[in-house]
C-alpha cells in the first residue's frame, strides 16, 4: 500500500478512533498546503533552527558531519558553521543512525556565543571495543567566533557528557533548551532491537533501568557546575534511585523532540517503535513511558515483538504508573495491509505557532520517515489536541498540493522551525549517508 499524503474531504467525519486516527472534514483536511523547496545539496539534514542573531539566517546540521548557514533565500554560505567530520566515528555509507545529530543555541547566545552539539565519537574506552561496543555519544559546548557569529570556533570545545553506546542505532541525540533554561537531551536505549542484547539490562531492559542514561531524556544545568550541575528538582537528583541527569525514562529512541514555543511550553517527543506501533509523548518530569514493557498503548514482548501479551501493564515493576502517549499509529512492518498504518519510523516535529497557516495553529506537525525501508516515501502528519485536553489526540495525514501528486518521494529525517514559527521538512533521497540528495522544504500555503 502506498502512503497517501492527500486526504479527501469527501470522507466526511469518518473516524478511526481506535488508533487515534481521524480522517474527515477537519480544518487540516480542508487546508491547502504545499511543500516549497527551500534548499538542497545535503546528505541527510537532521536539524534546522534560527541563527538567532536578528538576520533571519538559519543553521542546518547535516548528519554526515557538517553544519551550514542558510540565508533567507535558502542559499548556503560558502563557509561552514561547523565541521565535525574529524570528530566522528567512521560512518557507514549505507544506513546509519550515527553522525552529527543535535544542535541547540544557548538561550543567551547573543551574549555568550555558546552552542551545543551532539555527535557520535569513537569509543573513548578501548576496552569496550574488545567487548564489541560501538561508539561514544558526546555532548559538547562550543562558542562561535566573537567577530563572526556564523562560524564555530572548533578549538573552544568543552565536553559536557559522554555516553558509551553498545550498538550503532537508537541514539536519539536531540538537544534543546527548555523554558526553565536547562538543557534537555534525548538518548536511545542502546540499540540492537527489543532493548535486549549486548549492553542492555537482561532483566528489565535499559529503558526501565534508572542506573543507566540509555533510554532516557536527560536534563542538566550547563550554566553551573563542572562540567554541569544537576537541577535540584530532577527526579533522581539525590542519586539514590537513579542517575541524577534523568528527567524521564522508559523510552526506546526519541527521534526528535521539541518544546512548544507557545501554550504551556510542553516537551513533545516522538518515540520510534519496534515493529507494531509508533508513538508521540508529552514528556513530564519523572515520567516512565513504558519501554520495553510497552509499545504505545500496548504490552510488548521482548522475545516476540509481533505477538504482545494480551494484557497491557499499567505500572512498572516498582509500582510507578506508566505515562500514556498522546497518540499512536500502526507500523507498516506489523500491519502491512492496514489503512491505519502510516509508515515504519516516527519523526518528531513541532507545535505550529506560525502565521502563514492558521489551520495548523496549535497542532503538532510531525512525520513518518517512510512507508517502508527501501522505498523513499515519507509522509507529513498532523495531530490535534482533544477537546478539554482529555484522551488521545486525533491524527491526520497533511494534505499536500505539491510536490507532484502530493508525494514527497523522500525519507523524512526531521522537521525544523524558523524564528517566525514557520516549519520545514528535512529529507534524504536515500536511506544512507552518501550523496547529496538531502533537501529542505518549507511548509507554505498553496
Amino acid at each position: 500500500m502506498a502512503v497517501k499524503t492527500k486526504i479527501s474531504s469527501t470522507l466526511g467525519a469518518v473516524a478511526l478512533l481506535c488508533a487515534g486516527v481521524l480522517f474527515g472534514d477537519s480544518p487540516v483536511a480542508r487546508a491547502s498546503v504545499a511543500l516549497k523547496q527551500f534548499a538542497d545539496g545535503f546528505t541527510s539534514p537532521v536539524v534546522l533552527l534560527s541563527l538567532d542573531d536578528g538576520s533571519g539566517r538559519l543553521v542546518v546540521v547535516d548528519q554526515a558531519g557538517t553544519a551550514h548557514v542558510l540565508g533567507k533565500d535558502g542559499q548556503k554560505a560558502e563557509q561552514l558553521f561547523f565541521d565535525a567530520r574529524s570528530r566522528l566515528t567512521k560512518l557507514n555509507s549505507g544506513f546509519d543512525e550515527r553522525g552529527l545529530l543535535g544542535l541547540a543555541l544557548h538561550p543567551k547566545f547573543k551574549e555568550n556565543r555558546k552552542v551545543y552539539f551532539v555527535y557520535s565519537a569513537p569509543l573513548r574506552d578501548k576496552s569496550l571495543a574488545l567487548a564489541k561496543w560501538d561508539h561514544t555519544m558526546t555532548l559538547s559546548e562550543f562558542k562561535v567566533r566573537e567577530n563572526d557569529r556564523a562560524q564555530v570556533d572548533s578549538a573552544s570545545e568543552r565536553v559536557l557528557l559522554q555516553i558509551d553506546k553498545p550498538w550503532f542505532n537508537h541514539n536519539g541525540g536531540c538537544v534543546a533548551f527548555g523554558p526553565d533554561g536547562f538543557l534537555y537531551l534525548s538518548v536511545g536505549d542502546g540499540g540492537n532491537a527489543d532493548d535486549i542484547g549486548r549492553g542492555h539490562n537482561s532483566q528489565i531492559g535499559n529503558g526501565q533501568d534508572t542506573s543507566t542514561l540509555l533510554g532516557k531524556i536527560l536534563r542538566i544545568d550547563v550554566d553551573k557546575g563542572d562540567p554541569y550541575a544537576i537541577p535540584s528538582d530532577n527526579p533522581f537528583a539525590d542519586a539514590e534511585k537513579g542517575r541524577p541527569e534523568i528527567f524521564a525514562y522508559g523510552l526506546r529512541n526519541s527521534w526528535r523532540m521539541s518544546f512548544d514555543r507557545g501554550g504551556n511550553h510542553e516537551l513533545f517527543a516522538a518515540d520510534v517503535g519496534q515493529s507494531m506501533f509508533e508513538e508521540v509523548n508529552i514528556i513530564v518530569k519523572g515520567g516512565n513511558y513504558g519501554w520495553n514493557a510497552r509499545e504505545g498503548f500496548h504490552a510488548f514482548n521482548p522475545k516476540d515483538a509481533k505477538h504482545p501479551p494480551a494484557e497491557t501493564p499499567k505500572t512498572a515493576a516498582d509500582g510507578t504508573p506508566f505515562v500514556e502517549p498522546i497518540l499512536e499509529y500502526k507500523n507498516m512492518n506489523g500491519f502491512p495491509k492496514d489503512p491505519e498504518a502510516m509508515g515504519v519510523s516516527v519523526t518528531g516535529g513541532y507545535v505550529y505557532r506560525g502565521q502563514a497557516l492558521p489551520e495548523l495553529s496549535g497542532r503538532y506537525v510531525f512525520a513518518d520517515w517512510s512507508h517502508n525501508f527501501v522505498l523513499a516515501d515519507g509522509v507529513v502528519l498532523v495531530a490535534t489536541r482533544p477537546a478539554n485536553d482529555a484522551g488521545k489526540w486525533s491524527l491526520e495525514r497533511l494534505k499536500l498540493s505539491s510536490p507532484v501528486g502530493g508525494k514527497l518521494g523522500a525519507y523524512v529525517v526531521a522537521l525544523g522551525q524558523d524564528e517566525e514559527g514557520e516549519l520545514y521538512v528535512l529529507t534524504n533521497g536515500s536511506n544512507g549517508l552518501s550523496g547529496k540528495s538531502g533537501k529542505i522544504f518549507k511548509i507554505v500555503p498553496e
